[in-house]
């Protein structure tokens, strides 16, 4: 059963439309993502969810039931909706075990007891229920304030950039911590983020936002193998774009060769492989430029960044485009050398060439 459901959901601040008539569900026991650069409505659309903020137009249903349309809001706390905000928003002065049972006062003694055990041993907090906020680190807060909004089993737990005040190697260790605890307990989740990384070690299910609208709701497989525009290609993941011919219904030509693809490439004129040479832009990742010392393509090195194990260069081609390479470390270059390198590519992914106005 759906959760979750939008349907046209739009949100104004005036004059200025901020959500843009968003459509999508998620299923019971679902994470999903919604992902999308500073000012793209993701957190506006978040608080709509959560009830904070009233709808200007379309519907959003919880559980099947209606919880907003224009002229009608359900408040947060009859939605039963658990909320995770970026500062934690824990109670200083309350201990762990306080903040853990707040939204259980209700609940009798012994079930309030029990349900606290268990959330202490999933966050790995055991047996330190009686510290205070501050005593703890800011992973264990982040997982105090989860175990917080889990308490009450609420149908649906919502997640406001809840790593931006870690650092990276918590954000990304937390990241996949959060996504076995939502799991182990069973909950509907989204979260909200612009950094594609604890996307995809969280979600199962990203939607990729701008400028108020999904512009592609997937898995991150598809989001970064398969991207629906050329927003979707260039927010997620990295790469450059070249320009290539198309030749035929599958084969587009390249600098560096001939790619063959999976699904017809879209050609300038808006046809579909019209095998006249019409230009594209192409997407090269960089898993998807080879070094090969046996190839007979060179490459100059213009930049490497050490990443451990891996070595992301930029290379520049005879041409003078420029093309990103991941390479095994102990392959380690120098500036201004020539190396050789080759295509390895699984996905084509190709666009238009824009007309210029």
């Amino acid at each position: 059963m759906s959760q979750l459901e939008l349907h046209g959901v739009v949100q104004r601040y005036g004059a200025h439309t901020v959500v843009d008539g968003v459509d999508f569900r998620l299923e019971t026991g679902t994470i999903a993502c919604l992902l999308g650069p500073s000012g793209c409505g993701k957190t506006t659309l978040l608080r709509c969810i959560a009830g904070f903020e009233d709808i200007a137009g379309g519907e959003i249903r919880i559980h099947g039931q209606p919880v907003s349309r224009p002229g009608r809001r359900v408040p947060p706390e009859k939605r039963q909706v658990g909320m995770v905000f970026q500062d934690y928003a824990l109670f200083p002065h309350l201990t762990v075990a306080d903040n853990i049972t707040f939204g259980l006062s209700r609940a009798p003694e012994p079930e309030r007891r029990r349900r606290l055990d268990e959330l202490l041993a999933t966050i790995g907090l055991a047996g330190q229920g009686h510290k205070y906020p501050h005593e703890l680190s800011g992973g264990q807060q982040q997982r105090v304030a989860l175990a917080r909004a889990l308490a009450p089993r609420p149908q649906l737990v919502l997640l406001d950039e809840p790593f931006s005040n870690l650092d990276v190697d918590l954000r990304e260790r937390l990241s996949v911590e959060v996504r076995e605890i939502l799991k182990s307990e069973g909950m509907t989740a989204i979260l909200v983020t612009h950094d594609q990384h604890e996307a995809f070690a969280m979600a199962d299910e990203v939607g990729v936002m701008f400028d108020g609208r999904i512009q592609q709701w997937d898995s991150p497989y598809n989001l970064y193998h398969k991207p629906a525009n050329r927003f979707v290609a260039d927010f997620v993941g990295q790469g450059v774009f070249i320009r290539g011919n198309v030749l035929d219904a599958r084969r587009v030509e390249v600098e560096l060769g001939v790619l063959e693809s999976g699904v017809p490439v879209e050609c300038s004129q808006g046809c579909m492989a019209c095998g006249k040479g019409c230009g594209v832009e192409v997407l090269l990742r960089p898993d998807d430029v080879v070094h090969d010392d046996r190839s007979p393509q060179q490459a100059e090195v213009l930049h490497k960044a050490f990443r451990g194990a891996d070595i992301l260069y930029t290379l520049r081609l005879d041409s003078g485009t420029e093309v990103l390479s991941l390479v095994p470390s102990h392959h380690n270059h120098a500036l201004g050398e020539k190396i050789g390198i080759r295509l390895d590519v699984d996905h084509v992914i190709a666009f238009k060439t824009a007309v210029p106005g």
